[in-house]
């Protein structure tokens, strides 16, 4: 068995060898960077200010608190540049701020049907009481 002996690389394979490891280098780095969060924020803010109202407060305290709690992780986030913790938590916000609104607006209808409902007992009664004189 007679062992051939290597060629020596070429200095064309040495370029390819190196570009390659360069394009793989540079592919794998974009791949590992987290773009900012700038539109998650700016929703998740815009959601967090709509659904902090009065009534908001008042049907939904819980779930309002938790978005305002969550926004404000999400800001110390961008601060502390984990721009994907930031946006995971800004899109959490929005989602919190959404349910927080809707569970207001659901207190909100259901104490509205229950007046509907006592109003009109009472004038069932008024109705049955002036009938029955």
């Amino acid at each position: 068995m007679t062992l051939l002996p290597m060629a020596p690389r070429s200095a064309l394979q040495s370029l390819l060898s190196a570009g390659l490891l360069l394009s793989a280098t540079l592919l794998l780095g974009a791949c590992a960077s987290v773009p900012i969060p700038t539109s998650e924020m700016a929703v998740a803010e815009a959601a967090v200010q709509a659904a902090n109202t009065p009534s908001t407060s008042e049907g939904a305290p819980a779930e309002l608190q938790l978005a305002l709690a969550k926004l404000a992780s999400a800001r110390q986030a961008m601060t502390d540049k984990n721009y994907e913790r930031a946006g995971r938590l800004a899109e959490q916000a929005q989602l919190d701020a959404q349910v927080a609104q809707l569970h207001a607006q659901s207190v909100r209808s259901r104490k509205a049907a229950q007046e509907s409902q006592d109003a009109a007992r009472a004038l069932r009664e008024e109705i049955s009481r002036k009938s029955g004189s």
